[in-house]
């Protein structure tokens, strides 16, 4: 694992230095507030919630084209994993597409001031039983897939010791110790999420205030599901992606298929400009060396 310029891990978040943001919405610590047409602007009014407001979208990536480019690296002596590779194309159709970055809170519309992906690990205890914890890691537009690659590495390596519970474990270990405390530590925070007085390192620390959430059913053998975008937090699109399947597309039944299952808040952009995020991603899931800096488009 190469070692990340400038960056420091803190506990289950890696931390880059960020460029000072422009724009800032003076309540908000994560964004700004953005006008829209009248019916944009209304449409999270009539749908107020996430789950009145998702769509699903099911993606396949060649497999042998991902495969090809991850050996291609690995001759170089650069280990890359699948789920840095489709992160990086999608944080490059995001950099194409900035309003796939966007958010609904208390029925105003959102442009987040970074860009940030929230993933479940999967861990052992000390005495060997099953355990997870959520990880959280901040992508900077200068990112490609080898540091993206490289700031999910060191955030595992980090969380992967048996006895070490990061800082979100700990704060939810004690919270859920204590009765009726889970109710009024989350009810305050819903409340002050929605008036945009909920601290920054509260936002920074939680795995619900994200850019994009992704899971890999694939690494527990695990066809792809959809999951909603949870109501608590900020999170618009969540990304699953499931073992590989047969490439029944062309009827190639040899050649594999990664299959990648979406649910989107529709109220973040319109259908045109998800529509174009997509062609953009396709790009780049087609093209994987695209996602590396020292390859121009």
């Amino acid at each position: 694992m190469r070692a990340i310029k400038g960056c420091r891990i803190e506990e289950n978040v890696i931390h880059c230095p960020r460029k000072k943001k422009r724009g800032c919405d003076p309540i908000r610590p994560d964004g700004k507030r953005v006008k829209e047409t009248a019916i944009a602007s209304a449409i999270p009014y009539i749908m107020p919630h996430r789950y009145d407001a998702q769509n699903y979208i099911t993606e396949y990536a060649d497999m042998e084209i991902l495969r090809g480019f991850i050996h291609g690296k690995r001759k170089e002596g650069v280990r890359i994993s699948y789920m840095a590779l489709i992160l990086a194309a999608y944080h490059k159709a995001y950099l194409e597409n900035p309003k796939i970055n966007r958010f609904i809170m208390n029925k105003k519309i959102f442009q987040r001031n970074h860009f940030c992906v929230s993933f479940v690990m999967l861990k052992s205890r000390a005495d060997g039983t099953p355990d997870e914890t959520t990880l959280k890691v901040f992508i900077e537009p200068e990112d490609d897939v080898l540091s993206i690659n490289d700031k999910i590495e060191a955030l595992v390596a980090k969380n992967s010791v048996a006895e070490h519970d990061n800082n979100t474990d700990k704060f939810a270990n004690f919270m859920f110790s204590i009765p009726l405390l889970p109710s009024l530590v989350l009810g305050l925070a819903r409340l002050l999420d929605r008036y945009g007085l909920l601290p920054k390192f509260v936002i920074d620390l939680s795995p619900f205030h994200t850019s994009l959430f992704i899971t890999n059913l694939a690494s527990i053998g695990t066809d792809p599901i959809y999951h909603h975008c949870y109501e608590f937090g900020t999170t618009g699109v969540f990304l699953c992606m499931g073992k590989p399947t047969s490439n029944f597309l062309e009827g190639q039944y040899r050649e594999k298929l990664l299959p990648l299952k979406c649910v989107l808040d529709e109220r973040i952009c319109s259908g045109v400009e998800y529509s174009r995020f997509w062609t953009s991603f396709q790009r780049y899931l087609k093209h994987p060396e695209l996602t590396a800096n020292e390859t121009t488009a």
